[in-house]
């Protein structure tokens, strides 16, 4: 065990007096010592309730036999930290998180970790630490929170930030809003749809780095326990049998998740956190395998934003089993698990109790799943839609671009109602340089909607999407604007062309003229000088 690099010997005499300082016996000293990272804080409601799941996942690893330390690492609400500055802080927090995890593993050479976490950016951080150290380690996502209701309709965060462009438009008085308000988010966990907090807790069971059920039981669920419990025992069998993330976190496994992810219609900012935990595990995931996969993969669950399906309904249908035996001639059935189950022994049992939620193939929502790769002279490395959320006459835009140089921007004029129907709403430098930080756009993208122009209007950004954005938003275009890319050159009245069924986002421009502009581009000035977020932004000769 590694713990023996910190417990036996005679020079480890003042290791083993700091540890019974922690209450360990000498009994103890015998047993593996199995890390808790625990992301509680009081502030994101996803992780009020992580203290009651970090002691279920002890009390599991005591009753297995091994010793659990626990320790926290931050968590963002990208809730609360959405449409101001707060925002560009997400998800470069993705990278402290994984960083402090894998520097409480390695410098207390504990033998495995469970990974206690929720929402958008905790779960990939610390499935890239996992990947990273390559200790036995397991993951007890927290869970969803159940739906809201005003009257008999079902409500979520969503819909209050949808809410707030009704309400920028005349549609919806004040105590409307506040009624919405004080009923959309009911209590703990994660937002209640297929937003990004859930779909990498999706992703996270559909690699095998979690128990089955864990994904799609609610936060205030006994199940969420008993899967804790049960995770903690299960530490400790992964220990003794060495079983590393490095034999889980396999290349047939990303390629499971995507499929999942795709079937779900998940959203787009999986394609930021898989590749990023797949560059950890030393596995190659190209942005492409997400095209190519969506292409062959219908989506067959509806769930919220785009549909109306919330997460407890997906359990209640039959979870992520159900879901992957629907599409086992997709997957790779033999990847292994955390269980120590494969896939096809997980999924051979398991029954669509509800096929409104989960579909057949027969019958899909979408013949193609729910992620699009488009590329053109706009973003010759790519940019990101979910083509599910994208309604069919949408599927197909070209017009006028409006070009604003932020986020902010973008917000006050279509608070000016300068938003038409017809326009291509261009915002750019809000990449992870230029913004930097590469902040969600669920303000502009939810105003649209709540606008009534969702229909009409579409989005583009070099910045990124929140899992709630619906509608003809297309983000992560790549090369980003601070670093000279084409979006850089696009100007007011510009005609952009977006094709979604072949895959195509261009401004009607010749090269020559794309590169006469460029030629003239200059970088911008830093916007931050000092922090943390100084160190993702380049200078000025970068």
């Amino acid at each position: 065990m590694r713990s023996c690099e910190i417990k036996h010997g005679v020079e480890r005499a003042p290791h083993r007096a700091l540890l019974k300082a922690d209450g360990i016996t000498d009994e103890d000293m015998s047993k593996p010592f199995i890390g808790v990272a625990n992301s509680y804080t009081s502030i994101v409601p996803g992780h009020v309730h992580l203290r009651s799941i970090g002691e279920a996942v002890k009390e599991g690893i005591r009753a297995a036999g091994g010793v659990p330390f626990e320790f926290n690492t931050i968590a963002v609400c990208d809730g609360i930290a959405m449409g101001h500055e707060g925002m560009r802080f997400s998800l470069p927090s993705r990278e402290l998180i994984a960083d402090s995890v894998e520097i409480m593993i390695q410098a207390h050479r504990l033998d495995g970790v469970v990974l206690v976490s929720n929402c958008d950016k905790v779960t990939p951080g610390m499935l890239m630490a996992a990947a990273r150290i390559d200790v036995p380690a397991i993951s007890v996502t927290g869970g969803a929170m159940e739906s809201g209701f005003v009257g008999s309709k079902k409500v979520g965060v969503n819909n209050v930030f949808e809410a707030v462009g009704k309400a920028f438009a005349g549609k919806i008085d004040k105590d409307e809003l506040t009624q919405l308000e004080n009923a959309a988010c009911p209590g703990c966990g994660s937002c209640n749809g297929m937003f990004t907090a859930n779909t990498m807790a999706c992703m996270t069971e559909a690699l095998g780095m979690s128990l089955p059920y864990c994904a799609t039981s609610l936060a205030t669920s006994a199940q969420k326990m008993h899967i804790a419990k049960e995770s903690g025992e299960k530490i400790v069998e992964l220990i003794n049998k060495d079983i590393k993330p490095s034999s889980i976190m396999t290349k047939e496994a990303f390629e499971n998740a995507v499929v999942v992810d795709t079937a779900l219609g998940g959203s787009t900012n999986t394609v930021l956190h898989l590749s990023a935990i797949a560059k950890e595990a030393g596995v190659s995931l190209p942005i492409m395998t997400f095209d190519d996969i969506s292409r062959k993969v219908p989506h067959v669950s509806n769930m919220v934003p785009s549909g109306d399906h919330d997460m407890q309904e997906l359990h209640n249908a039959g979870g992520l089993p159900a879901l992957m035996n629907v599409l086992k001639q997709f997957l790779n059935q033999g990847a292994s698990t955390v269980s120590t189950k494969t896939v096809g022994e997980i999924i051979l049992d398991a029954q669509v109790i509800d096929s409104e939620v989960i579909r057949p193939l027969t019958n899909p929502v979408h013949k193609e799943g729910g992620i699009a790769i488009l590329k053109g002279n706009i973003a010759p490395k790519g940019g990101v839609v979910k083509a599910v959320a994208v309604s069919a006459a949408m599927l197909r835009h070209s017009g006028p671009a409006k070009v604003y140089e932020s986020e902010k921007e973008a917000e006050e004029a279509m608070k000016r109602h300068e938003i038409v129907a017809g326009d291509v709403v261009v915002i750019r430098y809000e990449g992870p340089r230029g913004g930097p930080g590469m902040p969600e756009m669920l303000i502009p993208t939810a105003t649209i909607s709540g606008m009534g122009l969702s229909e009409s209007v579409a989005l583009i950004t070099d910045g990124r999407f929140s899992g709630a954005t619906r509608g003809p938003c297309i983000g992560h275009v790549a090369p980003e604007a601070a670093e000279g890319g084409p979006i850089a050159a696009i100007q007011n009245g510009d005609i952009i062309t977006i094709d979604i069924p072949n895959r195509v986002l261009s401004v009607k421009l010749s090269d020559e003229e794309i590169q006469n502009r460029l030629s003239q581009w200059k970088p911008r000035p830093k916007k931050i000088t000092k922090g943390y977020l100084s160190r993702y932004e380049p200078t000025p000769t970068e």
